[in-house]
């Protein structure tokens, strides 16, 4: 949908404007680093520096202040996380709901686990007590009632009777002032019930509870459980609905920026700003006048596709991503790794058999091989500790190695010393941006 509504936008581009409109322009402030884990984070903070109105160009072109209230403000990110979760949805087959899990060792973490072990040790001291005290028992089995009916559909009028039945709360608590509650019966009843709605791959976890003699572990465990049983619904919740979102893909990322544009008018400009670069690289690139409109390069969709072409070339660290195509951030900086990981793979590749002549060329499965060796040696091309130089350096001494053996195989001269030195100085030399091999198969 991000693609037709670019396009929206090319036709009036496209057109001759005045020199400034396409030249004026100084530095932007800088946003937010690159997403690691979710796109929908980066979206929300693009929503509020939008609401900032940051200013673009120069002052005389600035955008008027715009002030929303904190109600406009926190609908709109509501509207754009619900398109942010609908897009990825629909794009990432393999998207699942997951348990949410705090970092290991963090305030956080600390935090709950004493609170919850202060419950626990709360709710076994009632149960010890003579006579037994059953407000906080009482209180769990009304949250594992109202879990249980959140996983029938429709069709489940009887187990819906049952569940009610069993667990009527007014009763429950009759009992419980009259010593006449039985929880261990109540609970291996709601293991049962579990284990008719739970999904296959659950089975296994239903039948340790069953294992479970002590009433607050089992309590514990069952809470566990139906917190697992809870993401199990989710994402079949997600599976159902995801063909019904690929048909309307299109239409509702389209109705939802629409929403997004007139509560956020100034909310495209980095679009903007992508688009009307990308014009005039291409008039640039053609040597035409700001007054030529006639260029085939200029056509909408061929703006359009070189835009796209110049995200695999984007500065992630220092222009913000266009709006448009935000939600898609991290795919966009995933294809530029590999397609820059693919340049100097191919590179290294036509310096060898430039630098080694026919003598290597129509050997079986010697391409592979070499490709195999560059391609491991690349692998953590874009992790920290990574160094292109040493990288690059190791490389050449396993292609030396492996050309030297391969041409002795068959019969050819082995390889000279001055050779195996160029052959590792070309390779090391495709580290450089500007280097010839590099720049013909970029």
């Amino acid at each position: 949908c991000s693609c037709r509504y670019n396009i929206c936008y090319l036709a009036d581009l496209s057109m001759p404007k005045e020199a400034d409109h396409l030249e004026g322009g100084g530095e932007k402030e800088s946003k937010e680093e690159r997403m690691q884990d979710a796109s929908e984070e980066t979206m929300r903070k693009s929503v509020q520096a939008n609401t900032l109105s940051l200013h673009r160009g120069n002052a005389s072109e600035a955008s008027p202040p715009m002030f929303v209230s904190v109600e406009e403000l926190m609908e709109t990110a509501k509207g754009v996380t619900n398109m942010t979760l609908a897009h990825e949805i629909m794009v990432n087959q393999a998207f699942e709901v997951k348990p949410a899990e705090l970092p290991e060792g963090s305030v956080e973490r600390r935090v709950k686990e004493i609170m919850h072990k202060a419950f626990w040790d709360c709710l076994e001291a009632q149960l010890k007590e003579n006579p037994p005290s059953y407000g906080h028992a009482i209180k769990l089995l009304a949250e594992i009632k109202e879990a249980l009916l959140s996983f029938l559909v429709p069709g489940h009028g009887r187990l819906r009777s049952s569940i009610e039945e069993v667990l009527d709360l007014p009763l429950i608590q009759q009992q419980a002032e009259n010593g006449a509650l039985d929880i261990s019966r109540l609970s291996q009843f709601i293991v049962g019930m579990m284990g008719s709605l739970c999904a296959p791959c659950r089975d296994e976890d239903i039948n340790k509870l069953k294992e479970i003699p002590d009433i607050v572990p089992l309590l514990k465990a069952i809470f566990s459980v139906l917190d697992l049983m809870k993401v199990d619904m989710a994402n079949f919740a997600v599976s159902s609905i995801r063909p019904h979102l690929m048909q309307q893909s299109v239409e509702y990322e389209r109705s939802k920026f629409q929403e997004f544009v007139e509560k956020q008018p100034n909310a495209l400009d980095y679009t903007e700003k992508w688009l009307e670069d990308t014009v005039r690289c291409l008039r640039e690139a053609d040597g035409s006048s700001a007054a030529s409109s006639d260029s085939s390069s200029l056509l909408p969709l061929n703006v359009h596709n070189h835009a796209y072409l110049r995200l695999l070339r984007w500065d992630h660290a220092s222009d913000p991503f266009p709006e448009t195509v935000l939600m898609d951030q991290v795919r966009f900086q995933e294809m530029q790794h590999e397609a820059e990981q693919l340049v100097l793979l191919s590179s290294v590749l036509l310096v060898v058999y430039t630098t080694t002549g026919e003598a290597i060329s129509g050997l079986p499965g010697l391409m592979e091989t070499l490709k195999n060796i560059v391609s491991v040696m690349l692998a953590d091309m874009y992790t920290p500790s990574f160094s292109t130089q040493e990288a690059l350096a190791t490389i050449g001494e396993k292609l030396c190695v492996e050309l030297s053996q391969c041409l002795s195989q068959h019969g050819y001269s082995p390889f000279s010393a001055a050779r195996k030195t160029t052959l590792r100085g070309q390779i090391s030399a495709t580290m450089q941006p500007d280097n010839s091999v590099r720049k013909l198969m970029g």
